[in-house]
């Protein structure tokens, strides 16, 4: 079974406020289970909503809405895709995740927090998980 794991914005992640470099750690090692198990299928982040936008379609009429938006509690900040047997073991991963409600960006976003051996672990793990898929 495919899941789909949504990690909420908070004001942190809407700020770019980057994570500790022991919580990247943390979770490096984490999506490293994840890839070793075959369970990860894919993992990003996203940035704030400052610098997206939102489409509203209503009547035919599409209209383009700058961010950033207020809600936080409506806002997506990353997600994975898992592949488990069921949602039991779904579950029983994400209680492992090592979460602060923070989000994850692309290696370049994270400045010197993202060390050079936690890029090569990052690009690791994204080969593991793309030998998985092939």
């Amino acid at each position: 079974m495919r899941f789909m794991v949504i990690v909420k914005a908070d004001k942190n992640s809407e700020a770019s406020i980057m994570p500790s470099e022991q919580l990247l750690a943390d979770m490096g090692r984490f999506n490293e289970e994840l890839a070793k198990a075959g369970v990860m299928r894919a993992a990003e982040g996203l940035h704030p909503t400052s610098k997206g936008v939102r489409v509203k379609f209503s009547s035919g009429k599409k209209t383009v809405i700058d961010g950033p938006f207020a809600e936080t509690k409506e806002l997506v900040a990353g997600f994975w895709l898992w592949q488990c047997k069921s949602l039991e073991e779904a579950i029983e991963w994400l209680k492992r995740a090592p979460f602060e409600e923070t989000e994850v960006f692309e290696a370049a976003d994270f400045g010197d927090e993202f060390t050079p051996e936690l890029r090569e672990q990052e690009a690791r793990i994204r080969g593991q998980v793309a030998a998985k898929q092939s």
